[in-house]
C-alpha cells in the first residue's frame, strides 16, 4: 500500500519503499512529459518534470553523496536507500509505547508496554477536577515508562545505529524531548515522524518496514495523481 498525506503549502507526500523508489520517478517523468531538471544535495534531491511538476525528497540517513552528473540523482538516490541498515524505533502515543532495534525493516529487539488513560467523565465540580488530576498522573506514568524502556533499549545501541525513527503522537513525543536522557535519542532522530495506530507490535513491524520507505513530496496540477 502506497501512503499518501496532504503537505503544508500544497502538494502531497507520497510514502515509496525503496525498491520502488527507480521505477516511482520512471512514472512521474512518464505522466508529466519528461524531466527537465534534477539537482542532488547531501541532504535533498529534486526533480523539476517539463510540465512544470517537481519531486522532491528530503534524504534519509543521510548525507547522500551528490553524482557529478546531475542526471544520476535518482539512481544515486535509489542505491543510497536501498543499503540495509539498523534502526531505532520509537513509537509513542499517550498510554501505550513501543521501542524496536530494526535491522533491514525485521525487528531484532523490541519493548511495548500499553497504560490506558481513565476515561472522561460526565460529572462536574469536585469530581471532574479529581478525574482531570488521576488523567494527568496516568499521562505522566505512561509518558515515564516510554521513556525508560526508549533509554534502556535504545541508548546503548546508539553507537550501532544509522539513525532513529520517531511515530505516534507529536504532543507526546515533544513532552519526552525535555527527559535528558533521551537527548542522544533525539538527536539522532530522522526529520519525518510516522503516522502510527495505538502502539503494539504488529504496528512496530509495520514502521520497521515504513522507516526504510522514501517520503517523496510532489507539487503538480491538482487533477493528476502519482504514485
Amino acid at each position: 500500500m502506497v501512503r499518501s498525506r496532504a503537505v503544508a503549502g500544497g502538494g502531497r507526500a507520497v510514502e515509496v519503499p525503496p525498491e520502488r523508489v527507480t521505477g516511482w520517478f520512471d512514472r512521474f517523468a512518464h505522466r508529466h512529459g519528461g524531466i527537465a531538471d534534477s539537482t542532488a544535495t547531501p541532504d535533498l534531491v529534486s526533480v523539476t518534470a517539463t510540465d512544470g511538476a517537481t519531486a522532491t525528497v528530503t534524504v534519509p540517513f543521510g548525507p547522500l553523496v551528490p553524482p557529478d552528473d546531475p542526471r544520476l540523482a535518482v539512481a544515486v538516490l535509489a542505491l543510497h536507500v536501498l543499503r540495509p541498515r539498523r534502526i531505532g524505533l520509537f513509537l509513542v502515543r499517550l498510554g501505550g509505547h513501543s521501542v524496536g532495534i530494526a535491522y533491514d525493516g525485521k525487528i531484532e529487539h523490541s519493548r511495548t508496554d500499553r497504560r490506558p488513560l481513565q476515561g472522561r467523565t460526565a460529572a462536574g465540580g469536585w469530581s471532574q477536577g479529581r478525574f482531570a488530576r488521576r488523567r494527568e498522573g496516568q499521562a505522566r506514568a505512561a509518558l515515564q515508562a516510554a521513556a525508560t524502556d526508549a533509554f534502556e533499549v535504545l541508548v546503548p545501541q546508539l553507537s550501532t545505529l544509522d539513525g532513529v525513527v520517531l511515530g505516534g503522537d507529536t504532543r507526546a513525543l515533544d513532552a519526552l524531548r525535555a527527559d535528558l536522557r533521551l537527548i542522544d535519542v533525539f538527536a539522532r532522530a530522522e526529520s519525518r515522524i510516522l503516522d502510527t495506530a495505538e502502539p503494539r507490535r504488529t504496528v512496530l513491524d509495520d514502521a520497521a518496514q515504513r522507516a526504510r520507505s522514501v517520503e517523496i513530496v510532489v507539487v503538480d496540477d491538482p487533477h493528476r495523481r502519482d504514485g
